[in-house]
């Protein structure tokens, strides 16, 4: 019984925080995505040019015993 009371009973300044923290959220949130984003398409930028380059090698290597 006591529950209910409390929670409703809140105070003009927890509303005000509470909104401002959702607003907060809101905005990071998809910097937060940009941000994870470029990570991931650094690593898979990095296997890339090492793929490149084993096949690179790879295929020098074999001219070289062709020859």
């Amino acid at each position: 019984m006591g529950r209910k009371d409390a929670s409703t009973a809140r105070t003009p300044v927890d509303q005000y925080r509470k909104q401002i923290g959702k607003q907060d959220y809101k905005k990071t949130r998809p910097m937060l995505r940009a941000t994870r984003l470029k990570a991931e398409a650094k690593k898979t930028a990095l296997g890339v040019k090492v793929e490149i380059y084993l096949i690179a090698y790879t295929t020098f290597v074999y001219m070289l015993f062709l020859f």
